[in-house]
């Protein structure tokens, strides 16, 4: 069987795409980023993928105007045509269709900033400082039809401090981000995740567990 191939979708910063790309490079994952595609021209990720030597795409969604199949049906292109075999949304800021869903099914990872299913949406930090939740985290998922609400992969809780403010405990849930998301994606290309109903079996034999919930 042949490596891996990654097709990353993200709209903003990429830190996280940047630490898959790392972590591929010090050889903990056997897979390869084929491309990296960006929907938002002058995005940080651009400029990632160029410092990193990741091929990339720039595709505006906002040139496809209301029409969002033709948008989903050029990024699914990008990505069939490079024969990725996993989705990596890295901070990609729109809800994928069911036809895009269809492309990949149980191909696409997603990284969220609390425990879900409590904070689905765009707002998973402040909304849990706004209820004045004691503890929030991170969840990586497989992407179904719902918003954050598909199969659980890892999950990892970070209290709320005193007093934080959104920045701060934003910052403190991406320093595990960055380590557990390359994880998420070394247990797919791995073939260690068996997705039965709404659970996800992992195989961990021969891996050292990380330090969750």
């Amino acid at each position: 069987m042949g490596r891996v191939r990654i097709g990353v979708i993200s709209s903003g910063r990429g830190s996280n795409f940047q630490s898959i790309a790392e972590a591929i490079g010090r050889g903990e994952i056997e897979a390869d980023i084929a491309i990296l595609v960006c929907n938002v021209p002058g995005a940080g990720a651009i400029e990632r993928a160029k410092n990193l030597n990741v091929p990339y795409v720039v595709l505006d969604h906002t040139s496809f105007g209301k029409d969002r199949e033709a948008f989903e049906r050029a990024l699914a292109l990008e990505l069939t045509k490079r024969d990725v075999g996993l989705v990596v949304l890295a901070g990609f800021m729109r809800l994928l269709s069911p036809y895009f869903l269809r492309q990949f099914p149980h191909q696409i990872l997603n990284i969220h900033p609390s425990l879900l299913p409590a904070f689905p949406g765009a707002h998973g930090i402040r909304d849990a400082l706004d209820h004045g939740a004691k503890v929030t985290g991170l969840t990586i998922h497989l992407v179904d039809e719902s918003l954050d609400g598909g199969p659980i992969v890892l999950q990892k809780a970070v209290p709320v401090a005193e007093g934080d403010s959104e920045e701060r405990l934003a910052a403190r849930v991406l320093e595990w981000e960055h380590v557990l998301y390359p994880l998420a994606v070394k247990l797919f290309v791995e073939g260690r995740l068996k997705v039965e109903g709404r659970r996800v079996r992992i195989d961990w034999s021969g891996l050292e567990r990380p330090p969750t919930p």
